[in-house]
């Protein structure tokens, strides 16, 4: 461990249905990068204009409460937000002409990632001594249980405290991770390490998909000193490993807050939200499309897709002190106009997008341990229902939950939805107790269809909705208990018992109950499980932690 000196499923990304909240508040974003002494920026002497790959092995926004386990608002929101339950055609500015803005910069003839001599590392070797592989984690394994298809171990010498994990982002056969101050891919297959990346600073913030061909935009911070900003972002093509443009954030005003920043992609659009602005960029050549909106809304972040939902906030004078209003809209993410608008009562926030089409958005008021309410809407932004929750409490996990740091407003588990129904996640009694169920609500009405039970000993989380039945995530049982596997699960339209999609191996379970809180993707029979956050004790401790975890045949 580095002492500080002074320093979807594979195949296709899945598409999150964002979730619920309340518990303890969300702590402040932490500072940059472990107090190393300031390193020059990119393109200075000491720091190529291009971050460079190495070779695989070698050296190298508006106030959101992070929490979700609130009790869920049973009723009224109709009333509570009556002023939004209209459709407002209030016409951003264009920003899609040429107004003196630069163009991002585009890299200098990247190079293209180093290939190792020889063979790829697969996930078994060089790990370290008495560290299982995914062959030996498939032993024993019982009849419909899948392998173990590839491990990744950690490979970077961490900062002390740890660091946050971006990914998985899935495209043309690779699966790629973000970690610390390296982005890697992996072979889908095999989990060999295809290329990597290593950049001169810390990764800080990164959409929750990439584009459809393969491209994500990262947040790299301006370097490695405690003081910081997130203020560089850099387009990355994820088959390749290769870098492209590149630009810098303008901070506009003390407010323009550089260390809480929201993500997202729309199409060929990436846009940046933190408090008071969002800029948004071109993926295929960086070309800046827009920022500030005319008008005293202005939008604090985004959900990716294919229906850009975007938050915003609304003040006058930003030093009046009175609460701000805020505002949901679907915009157009190349231009910043605007299709429709709900607004929110004066008091409340948007804090994520559970899903964007259909529209549904959860809202808070009152911090951490205000209320939590959540607001289904029709396809033009008029209100249409609200769950009524009975007697349940709710939990979700979104990404400022898993991290320590806040999270984008499109990546959440323990929600999903289509056009007829949504699905919640009950909260488990304890860590000790992780049952619990899933509710289905009518999402015209907001009344509970049916209530699915987990099994005894472990924690059901819906994924995404795919051919008419809820695709959930099984937590494995803790800690305590006997050895019982997780995976993914399915339920149809009437609800029941949950029947196994892939069930994950039993000699593998101490390996999946590493995976706290983890991201999830599931497609073509197969499973991916990513850490979030890693961090070791020290330095044997950092080498043995598991990144990844693959299963399927």
């Amino acid at each position: 461990m580095s002492q500080p000196p002074p320093q979807q499923g594979f195949g296709a990304p899945y598409e999150p249905r964002p979730g619920v909240y309340g518990d303890p508040g969300r702590p402040g974003p932490q500072p940059g990068p472990y107090g190393q002494p300031p390193q020059p920026p990119y393109g200075s002497p000491q720091f190529p204009a291009e971050p460079a790959p190495v070779v695989p092995g070698g050296p190298g926004g508006g106030g959101r409460s992070r929490s979700r386990l609130a009790g869920l608002v049973a009723g009224g929101l109709a009333g509570l937000l009556a002023v939004g339950t209209g459709v407002w055609l209030v016409v951003g500015g264009d920003g899609g002409s040429d107004d003196g803005k630069p163009v991002a910069r585009e890299s200098t003839a990247p190079t293209p990632p180093d290939t190792e001599d020889g063979p790829e590392d697969g996930p078994e070797d060089g790990k370290g001594p008495g560290i299982p592989g995914a062959a030996e984690l498939s032993k024993g394994r019982k009849d419909g249980e899948a392998p173990v298809r590839w491990v990744e171990n950690n490979r970077i010498d961490l900062p002390e405290g740890g660091v946050n994990a971006y990914g998985p982002w899935i495209t043309g056969g690779i699966a790629v991770q973000a970690l610390y101050r390296t982005v890697s891919g992996h072979a889908l297959d095999d989990g060999a390490r295809r290329w990597s990346l290593r950049l001169p600073a810390d990764i800080c913030a990164a959409p929750t998909t990439p584009s459809t061909d393969g491209k994500i935009v990262v947040g790299v911070r301006s370097d490695t000193s405690e003081e910081a900003q997130c203020d560089r972002i850099l387009m990355i093509d994820l088959t390749t490993g290769k870098t492209g443009w590149k630009a810098e954030l303008d901070r506009k005003g003390f407010q323009d807050g550089l260390s809480d920043i929201v993500m997202a992609v729309n199409g060929d659009v990436v846009t940046v939200g933190r408090l008071t602005r969002t800029d948004a960029y071109r993926i295929s050549d960086g070309k800046h499309l827009w920022d500030r909106l005319p008008g005293p809304c202005q939008p604090f972040g985004l959900a990716g897709g294919a229906v850009p939902l975007a938050a915003l906030e609304c003040r006058k004078d930003p030093g009046d002190g009175e609460a701000a209003q805020q505002e949901v809209r679907r915009i157009d993410p190349a231009t910043g106009r605007t299709v429709w608008t709900y607004q929110v009562k004066k008091g409340w926030e948007v804090d994520q997008f559970y899903s964007t089409n259909p529209p549904v958005v959860s809202l808070r008021q009152g911090g951490a341990e205000g209320k939590w309410a959540i607001a289904m809407l029709n396809d033009d932004g008029t209100f249409r229902s609200q769950p009524d929750p009975g007697t349940d409490d709710y939990r979700t996990r979104c990404g400022g939950d898993m991290r320590n740091e806040s999270g984008n407003l499109d990546n959440c588990y323990g929600v999903a939805a289509d056009a007829d129904t949504l699905y919640l996640a009950t909260k488990p009694a304890s860590e000790a107790r992780p049952a619990n169920a899933v509710v289905a609500f009518d999402m015209s009405t907001g009344k509970r269809k049916w209530k699915a039970a987990s099994p005894a000993t472990q924690t059901l989380m819906p994924l995404r909705v795919e051919g008419g039945k809820v695709l959930l995530h099984l937590g494995p049982s803790p800690l305590g208990t006997d050895k019982v596997s997780g995976g993914i699960m399915a339920l149809g339209p009437r609800g029941g018992t949950p029947q196994p999609v892939l069930r994950h191996p039993t000699p593998a379970v101490d390996a999946e109950r590493t995976f706290q809180d983890p991201q999830v993707h599931y497609a073509n029979g197969r499973s991916l499980l990513l850490s979030p956050y890693v961090s070791g004790v020290d330095d044997r401790a950092e080498l043995e932690l598991r990144t990844m975890i693959a299963f399927g045949d």
